[in-house]
């Protein structure tokens, strides 16, 4: 049975994974159009973040997959590397990271649903809740932040956005099963490389044409952030995290991601934080507490 370190290192890991996506949004966006293309990100992303994982797992893990797992480690990685990194990219170029932010939010439910319909996880009362209790939480401080944009202009990022949100709550699922009988690192050696070579034909030629040299620093060490922090960091502590909890307790930490980014900004512009604010932080850790709350008892 799994220790109460255990369980501490897992929820470690999910808070701090979604603290530096939440920080990601923001980051990723000063990067496209003007410097590089979603699609020379993508590539960047994915094929930055191979050499790190097969570091790591040539050194520590070697581990053998089943032959009779690869079918599942082609839809995670079609599902949650392919899919995932490419529509969040070409979304996000295409919307505003507020409008982002409040449709992320529907990831935590589609997890509830798709854990009901494919693992048989019970929906209980409190997780319902918990995810309602959530949603208000992340939505009151999402809509204090910015004027909101759903309109004709952004209605593709948003799609695109969308089907990035039940996309990446389909990997978390489908996943659960791997991460059961592997190492996070061997994880991530698979799905990453099998994620390069589906979405290589996609993303080639974007790199081929991007500008290279009107690059600043600056924004090299964007896209360095991108690839070391929010791909190989982000999807490692994920995958810690899935090891220990649920597919629906750890999706439901992404609405911490606002939460952390209004606290990041208040601290770098010295901003006092409002009523709304407490608020928001108020219903989020009490989503997260019931949510968790069968879990830990």
């Amino acid at each position: 049975m799994l220790n109460s370190s255990g369980k501490t290192f897992a929820y470690f890991s999910i808070v701090a994974a979604n603290i530096i996506y939440g920080l990601n949004y923001v980051i990723a966006k000063g990067i496209m159009p003007d410097y590089l293309s979603p699609r020379a990100i993508v590539f960047f992303r994915i094929a930055g973040t191979i050499p790190i994982a097969f570091l790591f797992f040539w050194f520590f893990v070697r581990e053998k997959i089943n032959k009779k797992d690869i079918p599942r480690f082609i839809i995670a990685s079609f599902f949650g590397i392919a899919l995932n990194q490419t529509l969040f990219f070409e979304g996000l170029n295409l919307t505003t990271p507020i409008d982002s932010a409040i449709i992320m939010t529907a990831n935590p439910v589609l997890v509830l649903v798709f854990s009901f319909f494919i693992l048989k996880d019970r929906i209980s009362l409190l997780k319902i809740l918990g995810i309602v209790l959530g949603i208000s939480g992340a939505l009151l401080i999402i809509t204090g932040k910015g004027e909101l944009s759903f309109n004709s202009n952004t209605f593709t990022g948003n799609l695109f956005i969308l089907i990035n949100a039940t996309s990446f709550a389909l990997y978390l699922v489908i996943l659960k099963p791997l991460i059961a009988k592997y190492h996070p690192m061997t994880i991530m050696v698979w799905t990453f490389s099998l994620g390069f070579l589906i979405t290589l034909p996609f993303t080639i030629n974007p790199l081929i044409h991007s500008n290279f040299h009107e690059i600043p620093m600056a924004i090299w060490l964007s896209l360095l952030f991108v690839i070391i922090g929010a791909t190989f960091l982000g999807y490692l502590l994920y995958n810690y995290s899935l090891k220990v909890l649920s597919p629906t307790i750890v999706s439901f930490f992404i609405y911490l991601q606002p939460l952390f980014s209004t606290l990041t900004t208040m601290a770098v512009y010295g901003d006092k934080p409002s009523l709304i604010d407490y608020l928001s932080a108020l219903l989020i850790f009490a989503g997260v507490w019931l949510v968790s709350k069968k879990q830990v008892s």
